[in-house]
C-alpha cells in the first residue's frame, strides 16, 4: 500500500477548514487508515470542528479492541460526532460541523464510511467512478430526476449539505465495501478538488504516470489555477495488490 495527502487553502479563502490524516501502517486493529474532514463553522469553528473529529477519531481506532472494520469506523465516527455535537453547544464553536470520509483497505477489500460531500472514487481501467453519495441538496435533486449531473455542478446551492458531523445528536453513517482489482488507484478529495475540475481531468491527471506526490500536487495545482474558491484537499492510495 502507498498514499500520499495534501490539504491546501486555494486562492479565495483566508483559512484551511480541512484536516486530513493519511497512514499505510497499522493504527489500532486496522492496517491503514485515510481521512479526509472539511470543517465548517464561523471564525476558526470549521477548522476545529475537522481537526478535532480527526484526531478523535484516530483515537478511537487506537483504543478499539474489535477486528471488525464496520464497526470500527461506523462505530468512530458515532462517537466523533457526538464528541463535536455535545462541543458545538459552546458559543465559541456554535454549530460547528465537518463532512468526515474515511477507509481503510484490509486484503482485497476496501471499507469506507461518509458523511457530507467529501467523496471517495476509484479510478480502474481508465474509468473514474464515484463510489460515496453526497449528502447535499443538489445529490437530491440529481436523485429525483429534477437536476442533470452537469447542472448539479453548477447550482448556487451545491454547497448546502444535509448531513455532516456534529450537526445532531445522532447521526447515520453511509457504510461502503468495495472489492478492488490490482492497480486501483483510489482518490479521497474534499469538494474544493470537485467544484473545479471534471471527472474527466481529474481522471486523465490520475493517468499520466508520474508518482503519487506528483499526481497530488498537480490536482491542487490545477484547482488552483481554475479559481481555487475552497480549500483543497487530496489523498491518492495507490493498492498493489498482487492477483496470483
Amino acid at each position: 500500500m502507498r498514499s500520499y495527502g495534501k490539504t491546501d487553502k486555494g486562492i479565495k479563502r483566508a483559512r484551511n477548514e480541512d484536516t486530513i490524516f493519511y497512514s499505510d501502517q497499522s493504527i489500532g486493529n486496522l492496517p491503514n487508515l485515510y481521512i479526509i474532514a472539511d470543517g465548517m463553522g464561523g471564525h476558526n469553528a470549521g477548522a476545529f470542528a475537522s481537526e478535532y473529529s480527526v484526531k478523535g477519531f484516530v483515537d478511537f481506532v487506537k483504543k478499539a479492541t474489535w477486528d471488525n472494520p464496520v464497526k470500527i469506523i461506523e462505530d468512530g465516527i458515532c462517537s466523533v460526532n457526538q464528541m463535536v455535537h455535545e462541543k458545538s453547544s459552546e458559543e465559541e464553536y456554535y454549530k460547528m460541523g465537518t463532512t468526515f470520509v474515511v477507509s481503510t483497505i484490509i486484503q482485497k477489500k476496501l471499507y469506507i464510511g461518509n458523511i457530507g460531500d467529501s467523496r471517495l472514487y476509484i479510478i480502474r481501467n481508465k474509468e473514474i467512478q464515484k463510489i460515496t453519495k453526497d449528502h447535499s441538496l443538489v445529490e437530491e435533486m440529481v436523485h429525483t430526476g429534477h437536476l442533470t449531473e452537469d447542472e448539479a455542478n453548477s447550482h448556487p446551492k451545491k454547497n448546502i449539505i444535509t448531513r455532516a458531523i456534529g450537526a445532531e445528536k445522532t447521526i447515520i453513517v453511509d457504510i461502503y465495501e468495495v472489492e478492488l482489482e490490482s492497480d486501483d488507484l483510489i482518490l479521497m478529495c474534499s469538494d474544493g478538488l470537485t467544484n473545479m475540475l471534471s471527472h474527466k481531468e481529474i481522471s486523465n491527471i490520475l493517468e499520466d504516470g508520474s508518482f503519487l506526490e506528483d499526481k497530488v500536487k498537480q490536482l491542487i495545482s490545477r484547482a488552483n489555477e481554475l479559481g481555487g474558491n475552497d480549500n483543497i484537499s487530496v489523498i491518492i492510495i495507490k493498492t498493489d495488490i498482487d492477483e496470483r
